[in-house]
Formats: C-alpha cells, sequence, structure tokens
C-alpha cells in the first residue's frame, strides 16, 4: 500500500472517477447480483476452481488489486515513524488492541444474542467468523484512496501502511484464531495460513522486488510505472465486487433481512472506531493530515483479504463468506461518507 516522491507531492483533487466512485461500486454490485440471480451454474462453477481451499479468480484480481498499492509502500519509512509518534500510537492502539476484539463483541452482541431468533441457526457460527475476519485486519490499500480524498499526509499514510503491513504478517492469523477459537469455532491453521502467505506475504515480497527494480533505474521509473498501473487496482476492485457479488447473488436477492442485519454490526463498528480514532487524534493534538489517514485505516477493513480467507475457511456460499461480502457492500460508500464528514469537520478539529 519513494518516500520522497510522495512525502512532497501534494494530494491530487478527486478526478471524475473518483467522484462517482459510490455510482460505480453500486453498479458492480448490482451487475455482479444480477449475473449470480442469472447465471448461477456458471458463476458457481467460476467460485469453484480453488487450489487448497482458496478461489483462483478471487486470489489473481486481489493480487491485480494489491500489488500496485503495495508497491507504494517503502518500509524504510517506518524510521520516520518518530516523526509522528502520537499518530502512529494511535493507529497501533486502536487497530490491533481493541478494533478487533470490538468487531469480536459486536458480532457476539448481535448476531448470537439480539438477532440469533431471525437468522439461520446453522450459520451462526459462520456470520460470527466472517465479522471477525473483517475486524482482524486494518486497511492496506484503499487506505491511500481514503488518505487521498482527505488530503492526508503521503509520508505518514505510507509509514502506517508499512507499519501495519509487518504487524499484520505476524499478528493476523494469531489473531483471528484467538477471536474463532474464544468463539468456539474450530480454526483450520493451515487454511489461515495459506491465505496469509497469499494474500499478504507473496504480494508484497512481488510489490517489493518490483519497487527495487523499478528504483534502480530511478526515482522517475518508479513514478511512471506507479502512475500506468494504478488504474489496475480500482478496475481489479471493480471486478472483484462484481465477482464477489455474484458468487452470493442469489443469497443476497433470498436473504434481505439477513443482509440488513449483518450490515448493522458492520455499520456500528465502522462508526464506533472511527469516532474513537478521530478523537483519541484530537485529544492528543495530532495534526489533521495526519489524523485523517491514522482514522481511516482503522476504520476501513481489509476486506479483499478478509472476503479471500472467509471463502477459503469455509467456502463461497457459507455465511462467513457472506458476512464479509455484506462488509463490502457498506464500506465503500460509508467510507466515502466518513471521508466527506472528516473534511468538513477540519474547522472543528482544528479549534482546539
Amino acid at each position: 500500500m519513494h518516500s520522497s516522491i510522495e512525502s512532497t507531492r501534494q494530494p491530487s483533487p478527486m478526478g471524475r472517477f473518483e467522484r462517482y466512485l459510490t455510482l460505480w461500486v453500486a453498479l458492480c454490485i448490482a451487475l455482479g447480483t444480477l449475473l449470480g440471480v442469472l447465471l448461477p451454474a456458471p458463476m458457481q462453477a467460476l467460485g469453484s476452481l480453488s487450489v487448497a481451499n482458496v478461489n483462483l479468480p478471487v486470489g489473481l484480481l486481489i493480487w491485480v488489486m494489491i500489488i500496485p498499492m503495495l508497491m507504494k509502500v517503502d518500509f524504510a519509512s517506518l524510521g520516520e515513524v518518530r516523526q509522528q509518534t502520537r499518530g502512529i500510537a494511535i493507529t497501533l492502539l486502536v487497530n490491533w488492541a481493541i478494533k478487533p476484539f470490538s468487531m469480536a463483541l459486536f458480532a457476539w452482541l448481535f448476531i448470537r444474542q439480539l438477532f440469533a431468533g431471525w437468522l439461520p441457526a446453522e450459520q451462526l457460527d459462520h456470520y460470527v467468523a466472517g465479522l471477525i475476519l473483517l475486524g482482524a485486519a486494518p486497511c492496506t490499500a484503499m487506505v491511500f484512496v481514503w488518505s487521498n480524498l482527505c488530503r492526508g499526509n503521503p509520508q505518514f499514510t505510507l509509514s502506517q501502511v508499512a507499519l501495519n503491513d509487518a504487524v499484520m504478517v505476524i499478528a493476523f492469523a494469531p489473531i483471528v484464531a484467538l477471536l474463532l477459537g474464544v468463539s468456539d469455532i474450530v480454526v483450520p491453521w493451515d487454511t489461515l495460513l495459506l491465505s496469509v502467505g497469499l494474500y499478504i506475504v507473496l504480494p508484497l515480497a512481488i510489490a517489493q522486488t518490483a519497487r527495487y527494480l523499478l528504483l534502480r533505474r530511478g526515482k522517475a521509473a518508479l513514478e511512471q510505472a506507479l502512475s500506468a498501473i494504478a488504474p489496475l487496482s480500482m478496475g481489479a476492485l471493480l471486478a472483484t465486487l462484481v465477482l464477489l457479488f455474484s458468487f452470493q447473488g442469489e443469497a443476497l436477492v433470498q436473504q434481505p433481512l439477513v443482509i440488513a442485519l449483518l450490515a448493522i454490526p458492520i455499520l456500528l463498528q465502522t462508526l464506533f472506531i472511527a469516532a474513537l480514532g478521530y478523537g483519541l487524534n484530537r485529544r492528543f493534538g495530532v495534526r489533521h493530515d495526519v489524523a485523517a489517514p491514522s482514522t481511516l485505516i482503522g476504520a476501513s477493513n481489509f476486506f479483499e483479504l478478509a472476503v479471500a480467507v472467509a471463502i477459503a475457511l469455509y467456502g463461497f456460499n457459507s455465511g462467513a463468506a457472506l458476512a464479509t461480502v455484506v462488509g463490502v457492500l457498506i464500506e465503500v460508500p460509508l467510507m466515502l461518507w466518513l471521508v466527506g464528514i472528516i473534511n468538513r469537520s477540519r474547522p472543528w478539529y482544528e479549534s482546539r
């Protein structure tokens, strides 16, 4: 998700495509759902293309989506976190000490307690697992989009993504295993570790290798390459939405109540984490252009990984996969709304 390049460049204004991102997302969701309803057999066949329980089409699109973003990550920038220690500390606290556990709490409260009577009993464990997967990893790729839209500090965004990626490689699997275990859900360690390798370690290695080779030709070569491949990430995101919603098309149409009930804890979790991160940054005097990406990285999820791991662990027709797809359904429009709130609240934020 080279230091001097991004750190000195001012965020560009929102282009026409970004301005209507919510519309494109909605159209892709509608198209995917329609394909799932009208062509269930071909979509199910596509969803069954897997190796070691990992869906190949989804995996390929996720690589295309996140590798260009991960090429922006400069691990050398980790040394610069000393310049924004409060923002980094808040990011780490919210993302790793609070967010996974608050999501597990929301999942337990709403899925196992308040909504249990309205949800299929045999899917309750899977719904909880899907929500835990959503909450266990902060955003890696899309945070660059959110940061740019709220004029976040580019170097801080790079630093926190690099640090979060480093933590995620080590902490994602143990945290998920812990929370699934507490929820009395069997943890398939082999598939979970395989997913971490495929969706974090390998793409990160490929992206950093490409970055290194380009930098050997000069900073301009890296900048030119990043500019050229940037549309791939957004195109792959939209294609992934079409594919994921085509897998779940019939379920989405047939279970509108389930979709609505699953959306509630995800919505509340997002608003809680955003308010907590933004409030803590303001309380401790963090600059607004640092507070914005610090807030948004925790409020949004690494849903690409969550969806992929849910499919790998439980299958693409499972309640876990459905819960993560519901996360995708509401996350992009909700994050665009939060970006607007953060932009409009800047005078209040800086009035402290």
